[in-house]
């Protein structure tokens, strides 16, 4: 008797357990519709042309990376879905993943938290 007491208490966990489910990744990319240009035929030709005017070497470490796939066109000053500042190919620099991964994106943090805290 005492089991069936406790059914309708499981049942009611179930919306919660379908929030957890959502995926970090794809809420951002909803709500930033901008993410969708990466994905354009437009922005590979950009990302190419500054690989090449780079000459496929990381600008903060001198890393020289045949390989394009392991090179990252990243922008220098954050578009936040500024269509001027994202297809700005002067704004672009190449970097390797390692060097977009943690020291940029280390420097962005830092920026970011920067300027909330002079923001209060």
């Amino acid at each position: 008797m005492k089991v069936k007491q406790l059914k309708p208490r499981l049942q009611g966990l179930a919306p919660r357990v379908a929030i957890l489910k959502t995926d970090h990744d794809t809420r951002r990319r909803q709500q930033q519709a901008w993410r969708k240009w990466y994905y354009t035929a437009r922005w590979k030709r950009l990302r190419w042309q500054c690989l090449e005017r780079d000459l496929f070497t990381c600008q903060l470490c001198g890393r020289i990376e045949p390989e394009a796939s392991k090179l990252v066109a990243d922008h220098k000053v954050r578009h936040l879905g500024d269509p001027a500042k994202f297809w700005n190919l002067g704004n672009l620099q190449c970097l390797c993943k390692p060097c977009h991964d943690g020291a940029k994106q280390r420097a962005e943090y830092r920026d970011t938290v920067a300027r909330r805290v002079g923001g209060l």
